[in-house]
């Protein structure tokens, strides 16, 4: 097992783990924190506990779809270093990244 992680790890290195650093600091934070998707993840649970028990699975997605409705409106504020990453971005991806923004 020790020789298999050590036989792929080169490899995981150099295609996951390396290009992560050519981003600048700020750009890194912005790609690895969780603080948007932890909080949104509460959100979805306290609303399944709060109701308890659903009658169908239909019933489940329709109270999801809901919250995840009422959180979208509640985003008004982009990432702070956004601006810096669609930089980056723009530079890394040239167009690829412009026709993806438009």
């Amino acid at each position: 097992m020790a020789s298999l992680f050590a036989a792929t790890l080169p490899s995981t290195l150099s295609r996951y783990i390396i290009p992560f650093y050519a981003f600048h600091p700020d750009v890194r934070r912005l790609i690895y924190t969780t603080n948007a998707i932890e909080s949104l993840n509460a959100k979805l649970r306290r609303a399944v506990r709060a109701r308890g028990h659903f009658p169908t699975d239909e019933a489940a997605m329709k109270l999801l779809f809901l919250v995840l409705n009422r959180s979208e409106k509640e985003w008004t504020m982009p990432a702070r270093e956004w601006s810096l990453a669609k930089a980056q971005f723009a530079i890394l991806f040239g167009e690829r990244f412009t026709k993806a923004m438009a």
